[in-house]
């Protein structure tokens, strides 16, 4: 169903890509937007037990989107070290596919939301559950259910963890 890696050698293991989802802050998620035109949208994330979870305002198009089609995919970069005498970049990213849904249960909305500011957040637990407080009512929690996860990095870092 997903297409394997072409460049087997540059591909991260599962722990790898797993690291850079739990260390990331930021993605883009791409949706089938209007008209069927591909909708790529950065946002701040949650990475946790094979679940990514984002939240947004109850209205709008990446809500509408993902609604309509659940298919999704997701893109965090780790590094992109531009090195120009070499014509090339030191990257690592990672990319995942799987469906979206709208979190619904308002329990669950809540755990997630307090994991979300605990992420960015985490040494001000006050401040957060008063915005939590503040924004629960008006914040839409999307979930995506991972599918197939890979992750990739340059040659150049390959060749570097065998020395």
């Amino acid at each position: 169903m997903f297409r394997e890696m072409r460049r087997k050698k540059q591909e991260l293991s599962v722990e790898e890509s797993t690291a850079v989802l739990k260390k990331g802050t930021s993605g883009v998620l791409a949706v089938l937007g209007d008209e069927a035109y591909p909708y790529a949208v950065p946002l701040s994330y949650l990475y946790e037990k094979g679940k990514v979870y984002f939240h947004c305002a109850k209205s709008g198009h990446k809500l509408d989107a993902v609604t309509a089609n659940a298919k999704v995919s997701f893109c965090v970069i780790d590094q992109d070290n531009v090195v120009p005498e070499k014509y090339t970049t030191y990257f690592r990213s990672v990319i995942l596919f799987g469906k979206a849904f709208v979190l619904m249960d308002n329990t669950e909305r809540r755990t997630a939301l307090e994991k979300f500011a605990e992420k960015y957040s985490p040494s001000d637990r006050a401040g957060r559950l008063q915005e939590i407080k503040k924004l629960i009512d008006n914040t839409c929690i999307i979930v995506m259910a991972v599918e197939h996860m890979t992750g990739k990095e340059a040659i150049e870092l390959v060749r570097e963890k065998h020395i």
